[in-house]
């Protein structure tokens, strides 16, 4: 199965849309229900070539007796139903129409409500990241998607971000990559402690000095109690060190945390799947996820399986042997009848070439995915759509 990412906007204003992405040879179509902010391309729209999305938003209407303390906005740049209007026309052209949920990337709701964010070892809330030990979080992450199977009523449902996010967000002028933090540094970074997640910590005093020694490089006192910034020792140990693994890091404190964050995406998974099952009970599910436990982003961990889902996504943008590691780990733990899909990325960096393009996808195929997510079909220029269309076409040759 072939699946193309969109947003509402692409579809909505633009009559020839729909049966431009059928010619294509996708199967189905990941619509935006909810997303969070972008400045966007539409080289195809009649009506605008750049839409700026200012905030994270809602695509459905927003039905004030539906939602508790957290209410996700409408849009102002296009129409607040814009998700049944697409939806609608999707399914004339033939294309099944799967609900893309992004759950707790929302910047829009982070700023008016900084008590429920993620927050590092340092104390730096994370504005764009909700954290979903907060029951608040959970609520409204379950609301969300019952909001949008009742009212949506979509042919599927694909979660992203379903597990607290970390450090690593494209926000608008993102100028942290001159700190050269290494990818363990970054996963450090990402680990939380707010108010609801520090009682969930053996040793949180502790935990946090670790934390803080291994983000600056520097070897840590696992003895230190209160750590307002550096443990002493470790400032006076002299050069600083990149850490060499988050485990390495923790030490005996690692299993621990790890078992908590790995548990709380699950937890908020297992809420999530119960909510659309009593709503509809063959709806397919699907989630973004990543096989490492330490994994902190729109892709939340998934490191031991859920047979609840029926199908996982696997990140596949990076090279051609980090999409592979990705693939295989997940498809370890598919349970049976269970989808792997690879999300394939068409845009830059990737070439407008359709021999590439062809190429990564048996690729896939090869580390076990059976169906491809294509991002993102709205932003595409002509040529990269054309390339596409012809890596389609080899691809099932």
């Amino acid at each position: 199965m072939n699946i193309a990412y969109v947003y509402p906007w692409d579809i909505v204003g633009d009559p020839a849309a729909p049966a431009r992405l059928a010619a294509l040879g996708v199967d189905a179509v990941a619509l935006a229900a909810s997303y969070h902010s972008t400045r966007a391309a539409t080289p195809f729209h009649p009506a605008h070539r750049v839409l700026d999305v200012p905030y994270s938003a809602f695509y459905l209407p927003v039905r004030q007796a539906a939602w508790g303390r957290l209410v996700p906005p409408n849009p102002t740049w296009t129409t607040p139903d814009s998700f049944l209007h697409a939806r609608d026309a999707l399914r004339a052209a033939g294309l099944p129409v799967h609900a893309w949920t992004v759950l707790t990337h929302s910047s829009h709701l982070g700023a008016a409500h900084p008590d429920l964010v993620v927050r590092n070892a340092f104390g730096d809330p994370y504005p764009y990241a909700l954290c979903p030990s907060h029951e608040d979080v959970g609520e409204y992450c379950e609301r969300l998607v019952r909001e949008i199977v009742s009212v949506g009523a979509p042919d599927g449902i694909i979660l992203e971000a379903c597990g607290p996010m970390g450090f690593g967000h494209q926000s608008v002028h993102e100028k942290t990559g001159g700190a050269d933090w290494t990818s363990v540094q970054a996963a450090l970074l990402s680990l939380c402690f707010c108010p609801a997640c520090v009682p969930g910590y053996a040793d949180p005093d502790r935990l946090r000095a670790l934390v803080r020694s291994g983000v600056d490089g520097l070897p840590a006192s696992p003895g230190e109690g209160p750590a307002p910034g550096l443990p002493a020792s470790a400032k006076a140990s002299g050069a600083a060190r990149p850490a060499g693994s988050v485990e390495e890091t923790l030490g005996d404190s690692a299993d621990g945390v790890r078992d908590r964050r790995t548990g709380l995406a699950a937890s908020l998974r297992a809420r999530l799947v119960a909510a659309v099952r009593e709503l509809a009970p063959g709806l397919p599910i699907r989630t973004h996820a990543n096989p490492d436990p330490w994994a902190a982003g729109p892709f939340a961990t998934l490191h031991a399986g859920d047979p609840s889902l029926d199908g996982l996504v696997a990140m596949c943008w990076g090279t051609p042997e980090e999409a592979t590691s990705n693939l295989e780990r997940l498809s370890a733990n598919l349970a049976e009848g269970q989808r792997l899909g690879a999300y394939a990325l068409f845009l830059p960096p990737k070439p407008a070439a359709a021999e590439d393009l062809a190429a990564s996808f048996a690729a896939f195929t090869k580390a076990g995915a059976d169906e491809l997510h294509l991002y993102h079909v709205g932003l595409a220029s002509p040529a990269r759509m054309s390339a596409l269309s012809e890596a389609l076409r080899l691809a099932r040759s």
